[in-house]
């Protein structure tokens, strides 16, 4: 799967200025399996990034395509099959439902889009040190453990990108670390590539290409 953006604009952020190599209002392209950076302060759109690549905004001028698609032309069907099968997301506000357990929301995930089994799922879980709360309700984990959660829950499905919206500004370096190796390990399983967004010039993220807003 390529993503390519022609002179996308968020409307918010029409009458701001932006950096000259910025992705707002030039032509990128992002190709399948990159390790892509995004790097950005706060306010430049990073969030909005996110939204608009899972079809949660629509508030933009130019266009975006998945291959040869212009993304502003899906059905729901369509949507949806993208969310399921293409891209899996770590949204900044986790999305989890804190009445559910850490089991049912990762495995309502995979119910609906297909996935790893429960037993790589507890491995993972331990590897990023929340499987003592694999039966807690997600409402009473702090957020640290919920970011983790996120991340699990994220590479528990198939994708062809996993898009992380800031996904360890709640974790410590060694956190950080190990929720990095799993993230890099599934993407080598699936030959799948990650996109971070990140206001931390200094994150020691690998990547193929810095894209600044």
């Amino acid at each position: 799967m390529n993503i390519t953006f022609d002179c996308v604009l968020p409307d918010p952020l029409a009458d701001y200025s932006h950096h000259p190599q910025s992705l707002w209002n030039n032509t990128h392209s992002i190709e399948q399996g990159e390790n892509i950076l995004v790097n950005a302060a706060s306010g430049k759109g990073k969030t909005t990034f996110t939204h608009i690549l899972a079809g949660l905004r629509h508030d933009y001028s130019g266009k975006i395509r998945f291959n040869s698609t212009d993304i502003s032309q899906f059905t729901i069907p369509e949507w949806l099959s993208v969310r399921q099968k293409k891209l899996s997301f770590v949204f900044q506000d986790l999305q989890l439902l804190p009445s559910l357990t850490c089991e049912e929301n990762v495995l309502l995930n995979t119910n609906l889009k297909g996935g790893v089994t429960v037993d790589q799922l507890i491995e993972w879980s331990a590897h990023l040190g929340i499987d003592k709360k694999w039966k807690e309700k997600v409402g009473v984990m702090s957020m640290g453990q919920q970011q983790r959660l996120a991340i699990l829950r994220a590479l528990s499905q198939p994708f062809e990108f996993v898009i992380l919206d800031e996904p360890f500004s709640h974790l410590d370096e060694k956190n950080s670390q190990l929720a990095f190796e799993l993230i890099e390990k599934r993407c080598t399983e699936l030959s799948a590539g990650y996109i971070f967004t990140t206001l931390d010039p200094t994150d020691k993220i690998p990547f193929n290409k810095e894209i600044k807003l």
